[in-house]
């Protein structure tokens, strides 16, 4: 089949199909989320099966999975449909009073509890017709792959060394501190270096396999390393479980200052000396010269910075 030929049979609602059935791995997911009739979405993957003369999604066990030239196709998909959005919504002019664009951004909770309450309700106060999805920063998560593919628009988030190969704005700079219960042993003596090591730490779980936060990794670089005994992926859970505890959770002073009034905590300074936290927001060159892109990021730094000031 002639290059023209195959352009001529597709589509943008087809491109749509193929990149939700791929990430769904689902065709009755993807029906739902499409808002389609099942039978509907089977004909449409018919169709790109037989345009591409590959399966794309086969059966695995109890569920599907894409084949290789589906793998393929996912990312150039998303792109596709990232860039006919930015399109026509900047041929028109980007206004947010009247813009229907889905704003997408992964973020977890450490900067501040505070932070994606009042970012979402900026957002939905200006660009009242607009979606807000919040993607976590989980083990699952690929940042990288989440902008190049569209799927995020931003990643909010501290690096110790931020990554290179994307763009990046600072958006705050914070103290590094402890937050302990009121009764913890510390609050009555202080501690040395080797004592904070040795006391129980509690820590996020890891963003993925392997991953360090900025506070091992700046230890492991003094040739160091603290007595994590507790774990969890949902950072705002972490003040409570320290304050019936003697754990011991070390991140950003304003972070911690939300708690100090709601749970028997105390701050106390870490004895040992890090520099500073900073967090940053990420994007993609994909969305640099978007409108819209621009206007979130926009909203992300003004909303950090009044929480800071706050």
């Amino acid at each position: 089949m002639r290059d023209q030929d195959l352009l001529d049979k597709i589509d943008l609602h087809l491109i749509r199909v193929l990149h939700t059935v791929l990430t769904e791995r689902s065709v009755s997911r993807a029906a739902l989320k499409l808002g389609m009739y099942q039978p509907a979405v089977s004909a449409s993957l018919k169709r790109l099966r037989e345009l591409a003369g590959d399966p794309l999604l086969v059966r695995s066990g109890a569920g599907m999975v894409p084949t290789d030239a589906g793998l393929r196709m996912v990312e150039p998909s998303a792109s596709i449909l990232r860039a006919a959005e930015m399109l026509f919504s900047d041929a028109r002019g980007f206004d947010a009073q009247t813009t229907t664009t889905t704003f997408r951004v992964a973020a977890a909770d450490y900067l501040d509890p505070l932070f994606l309450p009042a970012l979402v309700a900026q957002v939905k106060a200006r660009a009242p017709r607009s979606q807000v999805q919040i993607h976590p920063l989980s083990a699952a998560s690929d940042c990288h792959a989440q902008l190049a593919q569209g799927e995020v628009d931003v990643v909010v988030g501290n690096w110790l060394k931020p990554p290179q190969d994307l763009h990046l704005g600072r958006l705050v700079e914070d103290e590094i501190v402890c937050l302990v219960a009121e009764d913890h042993p510390a609050v009555r003596r202080g501690w040395s270096p080797e004592e904070w090591l040795e006391a129980e730490h509690i820590a996020p779980t890891p963003t993925h396999p392997g991953a360090r936060g900025v506070i091992d990794e700046f230890l492991e670089g003094q040739g160091l390393s603290r007595n994590i005994t507790a774990r969890c992926p949902h950072f705002g859970l972490l003040p409570r479980m320290v304050a019936g505890t003697l754990l011991v959770l070390t991140t950003g002073r304003q972070f911690c200052e939300r708690f100090t009034q709601a749970l028997p905590v105390r701050i106390l300074d870490c004895p040992v000396p890090f520099p500073p936290l900073v967090y940053y927001q990420l994007w993609h060159e994909r969305s640099h010269q978007s409108a819209a892109g621009r206007w979130l990021r926009e909203r992300i730094k003004a909303v950090a910075g009044g929480l800071q000031e706050g």
